[in-house]
């Protein structure tokens, strides 16, 4: 029988994850549909926020302006020898917000995603391109087969295993 893991092991798995997986799939509504789009992204401290830096011509940011809620999902890369469906993985809800440059953290936020993505550094030039922050209220983590767990903002380094709920048998 496998131990259970910790809250600090399920931490330390996501900062793994985050390491070695540099691009999500940012989820934005369009016409009342999930629309997804391959995206890099840095995190602030924990999970709770995360930066994109998107264009405005992208449809992705014209649907954030119409609907700032989103999904942004994180796997790790399948290969050869593994089992796709024991992949690492993470899906995070909240909402979007404009970062506008003269906020405190823009200038710290603007050198993290630069460190990650140096190629961007151009783009930062261009006016079109704009930082948003993903404010994340609800995380799911999947690091395995009976491996989920769940947290919030406001416990985002308490992760608790998921309980599945089995329909009880109906009696009439």
């Amino acid at each position: 029988m496998a131990q259970a893991l910790t809250s600090q092991d399920v931490q330390q798995t996501w900062s793994a994850l985050i390491e070695d997986t540099r691009t999500a799939v940012l989820l934005t509504m369009r016409n009342g549909r999930p629309f997804g789009s391959h995206v890099p992204y840095v995190f602030g401290k924990d999970w709770t926020r995360a930066y994109l830096h998107l264009s405005r011509l992208a449809l992705h940011t014209q649907h954030l302006l119409v609907d700032p809620h989103v999904s942004l999902f994180i796997a790790e890369t399948d290969g050869p020898g593994k089992n796709p469906l024991a992949l690492r993985r993470m899906n995070l809800q909240g909402e979007a917000v404009l970062l506008q440059p003269d906020a405190p953290s823009y200038r710290e936020i603007k050198e993290q995603y630069l460190s990650r993505f140096p190629q961007a550094e151009m783009m930062f030039g261009f006016g079109d391109f704009t930082l948003w922050e993903l404010r994340l209220e609800d995380a799911h983590f999947v690091l395995g087969f009976g491996q989920a767990f769940i947290s919030t903002a406001a416990t985002p380094a308490g992760w608790m295993h998921q309980k599945v709920e089995r329909p009880s048998a109906r009696r009439d």
